[in-house]
């Protein structure tokens, strides 16, 4: 039974394994932008990007594999109305190490993002017409449903240089638009309807991205930082403090993969924290940027070390 149970743990290696090559790059961008703004040793952006871009290198094996292997598994979690939203992840991580990349070598960096934008522009028009051709049970609505949209609004983080203004700027629109969209059915959904599950209570961590991310693409394509920017900035810390003002609600949760939700969008306010600090300076941005970054740090701990644990007892890639 137990060597059956080990031979089928590929066949349930889930798409949402992604969110870890996210969250890793997470932080390592946010340690290369604290080498650069707040003086960090740099060695910690570089071992980070190695041990990021592994992990992608290992969990992009593993899920080829299993596409060889299981591709009937695999047009089931893409037919999910939830996992769908987890396929967003590959691109995404993509997109995240061309910008890890940028700060190193212009050529690797565009290896990953102009085949990682196309997938993204690929699966955020098929997510959309899934949505669409598909009656979407509110209940499934859920804010890993930003998964697609965040990715949009990277694109211009790393595109900067590589294609001109007008296309990034189309991405950026898309991703603004349909951020508006979503969260007021998400944010309807949560407070009228059914409580979210217990696993996806971390992804509440998602609805942190979209202005943090926004706020580091305006500045990205436009250098300034105006009234919109600033809007976007502050939208993202208001979301920051009201999961940590929710803080009791996450202490007691069974570990999910979903924990790596916590990641990246904390990672985004802690680099959108240091580029405030970068431009405008003042000592509450320096203490913010500070903060932010130690939490990133934390919270990524927790979560690694609870993502091996349960690797050890097997308990991860088991049918649900």
């Amino acid at each position: 039974m137990e060597i059956s149970t080990n031979k089928n743990r590929l066949q349930h290696f889930p798409v949402m394994m992604y969110a870890i090559v996210m969250g890793m790059s997470g932080l390592t961008i946010a340690y290369q932008k604290a080498h650069l703004w707040l003086g960090l040793p740099e060695i910690i952006a570089i071992v980070l990007t190695v041990i990021t871009t592994s992990v992608f290198i290992i969990v992009s094996f593993l899920y080829i594999e299993k596409t060889l292997k299981y591709k009937a598994e695999v047009k089931k979690e893409f037919a999910h109305p939830i996992r769908i939203n987890f396929f967003a992840a590959i691109s995404i991580s993509m997109i995240m190490l061309s910008i890890i990349y940028h700060e190193y070598n212009n050529i690797v960096s565009q290896f990953f993002w102009y085949p990682g934008t196309l997938l993204h522009l690929y699966l955020t028009m098929y997510t959309i017409s899934f949505w669409i051709n598909h009656n979407q049970q509110l209940d499934h609505s859920n804010p890993a449903w930003f998964i697609p949209i965040v990715g949009n609004v990277l694109v211009p983080v790393a595109g900067v240089g590589f294609v001109s203004n007008d296309i990034l700027m189309y991405f950026f629109s898309v991703g603004m638009f349909f951020w508006f969209v979503l969260f007021s059915i998400i944010f309807n959904r949560i407070i009228f309807h059914n409580q979210l599950a217990i696993k996806f209570m971390p992804t509440l961590f998602i609805l942190i991205a979209p202005p943090a991310v926004g706020f580091i693409a305006y500045f990205k394509m436009f250098g300034t930082i105006d009234t919109f920017a600033t809007f976007l900035f502050n939208i993202g810390l208001f979301f920051t403090l009201l999961v940590a003002f929710m803080y009791k609600n996450f202490l007691k949760i069974k570990f999910f993969i979903s924990w790596w939700a916590f990641v990246f969008p904390v990672a985004a306010m802690s680099i959108s924290s240091m580029l405030m600090y970068h431009i405008v300076g003042g000592v509450v941005f320096l203490i913010l940027s500070y903060i932010m970054l130690s939490i990133t740090t934390i919270i990524i701990g927790i979560v690694l070390y609870q993502t091996i644990k349960n690797i050890t007892h097997k308990s991860i890639c088991v049918q649900e």
